[in-house]
């Protein structure tokens, strides 16, 4: 049986690797992943007409685009974005528009309109959750702060929680804990929106 410490190292262990092949890829290479993601996730939420997304602005190399955000607005989704609060799940507010959003903690940018409270993420048909790799069973793998696992609890039971990944980042198997929650799909560049078994 693998230790919570063991647990652990693997983990710090994939995220050094991730973000070392994050940091090398260049900027050709991201721009072109974000319009395939882009392109994949309208696709998809067609015959979701008029959806509340819950989706977040890309830091630190990403995978995605703020564009997306607009396209998704011109699209006639409501977008909320995530708003750090310390220990605490995120709170969430209504992107406006690139005007909307001003700089955070970590580097973010957030939407500086009315707080909606963390059940905000209650009302999302989807939930666009950024990661450094998924595997197949929906095991994710973040940054190790915690807000997202905090936080996708509250979402509805049918809201499709869909981690975003480059190509490469979507893995056979992670380590993974009891509390890290899991999720039903992937979004790649390559291979768009797929639904993932438990």
């Amino acid at each position: 049986m693998t230790s919570i410490g063991d647990l652990c190292e693997q983990k710090a262990q994939w995220r050094r690797k991730l973000l070392d092949r994050r940091g090398a890829t260049n900027g050709t290479t991201r721009s072109a992943e974000a319009a395939a993601l882009g392109e994949a996730v309208l696709r998809w939420l067609d015959d979701r007409p008029g959806a509340t997304v819950c989706a977040y602005v890309p830091v630190g190399g990403e995978p995605g685009s703020p564009e997306l955000l607009d396209e998704l607005r011109a699209k006639g989704h409501r977008v909320l974005l995530p708003v750090v609060v310390r220990s605490s799940p995120l709170d969430w507010a209504a992107y406006t528009g690139p005007d909307s959003l001003e700089p955070a903690g970590y580097g973010l940018l957030e939407p500086s309109g009315a707080r909606l409270g963390p059940e905000a993420i209650g009302e999302a048909d989807a939930v666009l959750v950024p990661a450094l790799a998924v595997d197949r069973r929906g095991v994710r793998l973040g940054r190790g702060a915690g807000y997202y696992d905090r936080s996708l609890p509250m979402a509805a039971p049918a809201a499709a929680l869909v981690a975003v990944v480059r190509d490469e980042e979507f893995v056979e198997e992670l380590p993974g804990e009891d509390h890290d929650v899991r999720v039903g799909a992937v979004l790649t560049p390559g291979h768009g929106v797929r639904a993932l078994s438990a």
